[in-house]
């Protein structure tokens, strides 16, 4: 193997295992503390819409801009007042796109269940898209009936995926280091 891969593949191996660390980290405290990590979440991503969109202001004034300035300048609006609101009130921001989550589910689940009975003739098994419509436009309703539970339950899915995530990093890290050992 070439002295620059193998320099490559040690630098990666304990890369791998500190970002399924920290991936483990946020995934148990998602599970422990789902409403505060939701929160913190909007907050986050609001100062990253807010550094975008200051970013995009002082990009206006570059010659060499790639995009046009009004489209540039709608986006640099947009980041910097979607990160204004989630910084100051992360709590309406979550439920705000947790409406927009479930009219999109129930939409979807509508349009599963459309195109389950017009290709019903077509395939086989079209009952299992008609299903999976249903099942969209339940849960739809339930997110838009029960925001906060909703708020909660997206939390802790997300902190079960951080966690499973961060355990096969860690796992191919230490795998790496192994086979790095073995070269």
């Amino acid at each position: 193997m070439s002295t620059l891969l193998q320099r490559s593949v040690s630098r990666s191996g304990w890369l791998l295992v500190i970002y399924g660390v920290i991936s483990i980290l946020f995934g148990i405290s998602a599970i422990l503390w789902p409403g505060s990590t939701a929160i913190a979440l909007a907050w986050a991503f609001g100062v990253m819409a807010l550094a975008e969109g200051i970013t995009s202001v002082f990009a206006l004034f570059n010659r060499h801009v790639a995009m046009s300035r009004g489209w540039l300048a709608l986006y640099a609006l947009a980041s910097i007042v979607f990160g204004l609101m989630a910084i100051w009130h992360p709590l309406a921001v979550v439920n705000v796109l947790l409406i927009f989550l479930a009219a999109w589910l129930i939409v979807a689940g509508v349009y599963r269940i459309v195109f389950a009975i017009r290709v019903r003739k077509e395939i086989e098994g079209e009952w299992m898209i008609a299903l999976s419509g249903v099942l969209a436009i339940v849960l739809g309703a339930l997110l838009a009936a029960y925001p906060v539970a909703g708020v909660l339950t997206v939390t802790l899915w997300i902190g079960a995926a951080a966690l499973v995530y961060g355990v096969l990093q860690v796992v191919a890290g230490v795998r790496v280091h192994r086979w790095k050992r073995v070269l």
